[in-house]
């Protein structure tokens, strides 16, 4: 098979022909369709996350076709289209699992960070972390849903009943949210790069009532606000955006840090909460959802081999949606 590895935390990714993989029990060989290129393998390839153990193929928005069972699986067939999401495994017993919480587990797996992952023309899956596909599937369209999508989702729920609500890091996973909240009757305050008119446009255009950068104060209080940018000095600012009893979720698995604030602007019952990583329910109750049915996905595709060059765009803001690799 043909991958891009990353070989040393820091360095680019190499395209590299590897033996072809064969699953475990329980486990199934995908030949990969399209696979989404999302802010965590950032936070991967360039070591932001702990204990990253290199040779590494990135990637965790993954769509691919199943080529062949291991052994105990059931559920999936040959020629079935699925998703393989960040959430790659867990251990079905420690507290946080046995509790619904399996975002929580103390030793799960996760897919291009400890597993790997999707930026290859195949990979090797759980079967019950798969996410089952309609066959009639845009692989591409639907990648940015596995990570982008979800998480997103989850951050969303994370703000209860808020009416007005300000996304902070108009990328992936903003553009989905945006849809999905407007589908709800929600109002969408987009913020942005400071002076970024092609992302605060984009945001119009999907619904959005109003876009600004992240310096600026909104024209109303918000009731609630989700952080997608991993930008710490982001949180102080949304909290003054949001009202008294308001909520910031910080949609990221990697920040910057925070930066030390008044008590005066978390005051009056103001929260601020993390949302971590994603439970198999997150991804039934996603595509189920009438609100989730036919969102549209902006999306730039590129080669696999050029990998590097999406995670380039991505870094440096150059995308309004989301890179998508095909192999």
């Amino acid at each position: 098979m043909r991958a891009m590895v990353l070989s040393k935390v820091g360095e680019p990714l190499t395209l590299q022909s590897l033996p072809d993989p064969l699953p475990g029990n329980d486990e199934v060989l995908l030949r990969v369709e399209a696979c989404g290129v999302c802010r965590t393998d950032l936070h991967v390839v360039d070591g932001e996350l702990p204990n990253i153990v290199t040779p590494l193929i990135p990637g965790h928005e993954c769509v691919g076709i199943v080529e062949v069972l291991g052994p105990g699986v059931s559920g999936l067939k040959p020629g079935q289209r699925v998703g393989v999401p960040w959430l790659g495994g867990t251990c079905h017993h420690c507290e946080y699992c046995r509790g619904g919480r399996e975002n929580l587990c103390d030793t799960p797996e996760f897919t291009g960070y400890t597993r790997p992952g999707g930026y290859a023309s195949h990979i090797v899956a759980r079967a019950d972390y798969c996410v089952p596909l309609h066959h009639d599937a845009d692989p591409v369209a639907i990648a940015p849903l596995l990570c982008a999508g979800l998480i997103g989702w989850r951050c969303l729920a994370k703000t209860g009943q808020a009416k007005r609500i300000g996304l902070y890091g108009f990328g992936a996973a903003a553009h989905i949210v945006t849809q999905i909240a407007c589908r709800q009757q929600r109002d969408v305050y987009a913020f942005t790069r400071a002076g970024d008119i092609t992302a605060q446009t984009f945001a119009r255009s999907l619904g959005a009532v109003w876009a600004g950068s992240s310096d600026e104060m909104p024209p109303v209080p918000l009731d609630a606000a989700i952080l997608f940018a991993p930008i710490g000095d982001l949180v102080p600012l949304a909290l003054r955006a949001v009202k008294k009893g308001g909520r910031v979720v910080c949609g990221g698995i990697h920040m910057s840090d925070i930066p030390s604030f008044p008590y005066r602007w978390l005051w009056e019952e103001r929260e601020v909460v993390s949302v971590a990583n994603l439970t198999r329910a997150d991804a039934h109750d996603f595509f189920a959802a009438k609100e989730c049915k036919d969102i549209r996905t902006a999306t730039r595709i590129y080669p696999l081999e050029q990998a590097n060059q999406a995670l380039g765009d991505l870094r440096a803001g150059r995308l309004s949606g989301a890179a998508v690799l095909k192999p």
